[in-house]
């Protein structure tokens, strides 16, 4: 084991942290990870050679004290977290842990107001300059966005919808400077680093959690505002895939829209739950025939598959508008009248 003698690299420990688990654990975490770095795991993995007892112990142990510190951060924020490990490693290992994962472990801005009632939260922003609301939006649970965006006047919904949107990175100045407002009107500020929020998939998430009146209103205006972000939040509201949230009725009725070719290439790579699903709601022969020219197709391209599934999920949504089929999202959609 020679090649251990001068400490393991980040990804040779998670290459033997995965092996040590076994492969039923490992495949569960595979699913969080990103196509690239599956793909740097696995060639880890497959260069590993015998591991000692002594390397993966010590790989486990430090994984364990890294889950604890996280724990502690999550329960009390950076101080409470280097105190509680202080106490239960010693200072300098404590120290050695919170230098080492300083940047992952850094408090996200606005944790109080995560912890907030949305109504109260509602009260002291509402008033607020819109690019001031969306940024505290950014870093809110989705949830609680979607409450506060939805109670918003309709003539300020879209224009903060707007700005989370295209919001990318913020000075920790500014949001010191927020936090600082905020915190005396509700909590103690926390620590602050350069930091990421807000963007599409942030707004996507909102939405998906509002009635469908608010994103009606909001998407509506949009369109008129920037057409081409509107265009890119309506490819992320509703995926291929969650097809598999639909009932049967709704299938049955997008079903007798869209064209046999791409229902063909769309399932080229669609799951077994949206497979199944859509069979289901086919007569036996319209099955065998879609298996059929799906058999009779043979490989195609990923670029090809992907643009049926986006005209597929077209005329879903366009069903949707016209109130034909119904689409679960939060809010008061799931009352049947």
């Amino acid at each position: 084991m020679a090649r251990y003698k001068g400490g393991l690299t980040g990804k040779e420990k998670a290459a033997v942290l995965l092996v040590s688990l076994g492969t039923e654990r490992a495949s569960e975490i595979y699913k969080h990870l990103k196509e690239e770095e599956i793909e740097q795991l696995t060639l880890e993995i497959a260069n590993l050679r015998r591991v000692d007892s002594e390397v993966k112990d010590s790989v486990i142990e430090e994984f364990y004290e890294i889950c604890l510190a996280k724990n502690y951060i999550a329960e009390g924020g950076i101080d409470y977290a280097k105190e509680v490990l202080e106490k239960a490693l010693g200072g300098d290992k404590a120290l050695e842990l919170i230098n080492k994962l300083t940047s992952s472990l850094q408090v996200r801005p606005f944790d109080f107001a995560r912890k907030a009632d949305s109504t109260q939260l509602l009260n002291f922003i509402q008033n607020e300059h819109p690019q001031t609301i969306a940024l505290i939006m950014a870093y809110l649970r989705p949830q609680q966005a979607a409450s506060i965006l939805s109670s918003l006047p309709e003539e300020k919904q879209a224009e903060v919808a707007t700005r989370i949107a295209l919001m990318d990175s913020t000075s920790p100045e500014i949001i010191k400077e927020v936090e600082r407002v905020l915190e005396n009107k509700l909590s103690s500020m926390v620590t602050s680093d350069f930091t990421t929020a807000g963007g599409i998939e942030a707004i996507v998430e909102i939405l998906l959690s509002v009635d469908r009146g608010t994103e009606k209103n909001i998407m509506e205006s949009l369109e008129m505002r920037d057409g081409e972000l509107a265009d890119e939040i309506k490819k992320r509201m509703f995926v291929f895939e969650d097809i598999v949230t639909l009932d049967n009725r709704s299938v049955q009725r997008f079903l007798r829209e869209v064209d046999n070719s791409d229902l063909a290439l769309a399932l080229k790579s669609s799951s077994e739950e949206v497979s199944r699903i859509i069979f289901s709601n086919m007569s036996k022969r319209l099955q065998d025939m879609l298996k059929e020219d799906m058999e009779f197709m043979g490989p195609v391209r990923l670029r090809d598959v992907e643009d049926a599934q986006q005209r597929i999920v077209n005329v879903i949504r366009r069903l949707e508008d016209a109130g034909e089929i119904v689409v679960s999202r939060g809010g008061g959609d799931e009352v049947i009248v």
